[in-house]
């Protein structure tokens, strides 16, 4: 067997391997592999081959090691010189997520991934991974670490991996986020679930992926993981501009209906009022129920002023409600301030079919009317209406009036938008509002 990197043979159609003497390269298969720690062991065909040992001795700064390998597509065997420099420094990259790494100035080269660092009789010191050639500092994965992991690897499993070669991305200035798929493993989750090459993973279990540039959220959801435990994903396929939800080991990708791409056009490039706070660049989000524990959504974190109190009409209260925003008075009093009023009432569905309901909500001294459109989800099954321009501030007003199947109780969700920001935030809304028991 042969231990390198998983950005190495990660999704490759077929593994070739040149042993030194041989004319004609072996064939070689992966027997598992490691995202977040980019390892990967490898079976070739064959048996009996020379092979380094791992050095024993303390790996100490000022110890001097030699880069190995064949990079740059060099078929002449290439050694560097170099001496460790750090012991233990910042493993967090947009590739992988190690606690720490051996970092040295003996030279690598693209082709050097997956290679060994050695001392000077030949012991493995630790894998060779990345470098930064323009500051002179190179890293590699310590032998510690490449012990524990690859032990694991070489019994055919694979670990802290769902079956692909990514690298996270972080674009502020398009608030995009997450990890870039190069390429997908056969019969892996990732696969299975419908992830393709191309993909950008923005989510998974909820979390947006990626904010600081580095795979350190991404690996840290995949350590609280057992394998086979389902988890959701969200998919941006890049080419075709889908937004795609499913889970992996569990429901493949499906494309997500998606509010913000449809109402893109109708929120004008400004900025929200946050309570006086800087506009995020991208929200993070919570779980917030009413004050009964009946109704739950999710909103940003940022939307930190929240109310779960009755809904009331006249002083008389008809339902369960809970209203979250910057601030609820600007929310209630201005068109500036984003915020979600979600409520549930079975007085109401007694009397109004969700078409009356929102009739009884009308904005049009206020805001543009849009038109209605039906509205139908996993659970509910109703109609929105959507205003704009409201208070000649080029905000957005989406309401929404619905029932579930059993058609015991009518829920109405307004969502006041006014950044691109909040478009995020209303597909979340959206997503998530639900009734855990009828009121």
């Amino acid at each position: 067997i042969a231990i390198t990197n998983n950005h190495v043979v990660a999704g490759a159609a077929l593994l070739k391997v040149w042993v030194g003497g041989e004319s004609e390269p072996r064939n070689a298969k992966i027997l598992g592999v490691s995202e977040c720690s980019d390892l990967a062991v490898i079976d070739i065909e064959g048996d009996g081959y020379p092979y380094l040992t791992w050095y024993d001795g303390p790996l100490s700064v000022g110890l001097d090691v030699y880069a190995a390998g064949f990079p740059l597509g060099d078929p002449e065997y290439t050694l560097t010189r170099g001496i460790i420099s750090k012991e233990q420094a910042d493993g967090e990259t947009g590739w992988a997520s190690v606690d720490y790494v051996i970092q040295h100035d003996a030279t690598i080269n693209p082709g050097n991934s997956g290679g060994p660092l050695v001392t000077a009789d030949g012991q493995v010191v630790a894998v060779n991974y990345a470098g930064a050639s323009g500051v002179d500092q190179y890293f590699s994965i310590a032998r510690d670490e490449a012990i524990a992991i690859t032990d694991n690897l070489r019994q055919g499993q694979d670990f802290e991996s769902i079956g692909v070669n990514g690298r996270a991305i972080a674009d502020p200035e398009n608030n995009l986020y997450g990890i870039w798929v190069s390429s997908v493993e056969s019969g892996t989750p990732a696969d299975k679930a419908g992830v393709q090459p191309g993909d950008i993973i923005t989510q998974l279990e909820g979390l947006v992926l990626s904010t600081d540039g580095t795979m350190s959220d991404y690996c840290d959801i995949l350590r609280t993981k057992n394998e086979g435990d389902a988890m959701d994903i969200e998919v941006l396929r890049f080419d075709t501009q889908e937004v795609l939800a499913g889970q992996l080991n569990g429901e493949p990708l499906a494309q997500r209906y998606s509010f913000a791409q449809e109402l893109q056009d109708e929120v004008a490039e400004q900025p929200a009022d946050t309570g006086g706070g800087a506009v995020p660049q991208n929200y993070t989000y919570r779980t917030v129920t009413d004050d009964s524990g009946l109704l739950v959504v999710d909103v940003p974190e940022q939307w930190g002023d929240v109310d779960g109190s009755a809904w009331t009409v006249d002083g008389d209260a008809i339902g369960v409600s809970i209203k979250a925003a910057p601030n609820i008075n600007d929310f209630d009093n201005t068109w500036t301030t984003p915020g979600v009023f979600f409520a549930a009432s079975a007085s109401i569905a007694e009397r109004m079919s969700v078409n009356d309901v929102l009739d009884a909500f009308d904005f049009s001294a206020d805001c543009q009317y849009e038109g209605r459109t039906d509205y139908s989800d996993e659970v509910f099954t109703g109609v929105y209406d959507l205003w704009s321009n409201c208070g000649g501030q080029n905000s957005t007003l989406l309401t929404l009036a619905a029932m579930p199947q059993t058609q015991d109780y009518t829920v109405l969700v307004i969502t006041q938008i006014v950044s691109d920001a909040d478009l995020e935030a209303l597909d979340h809304i959206l997503n998530s509002f639900n009734v855990v028991a009828g009121e």
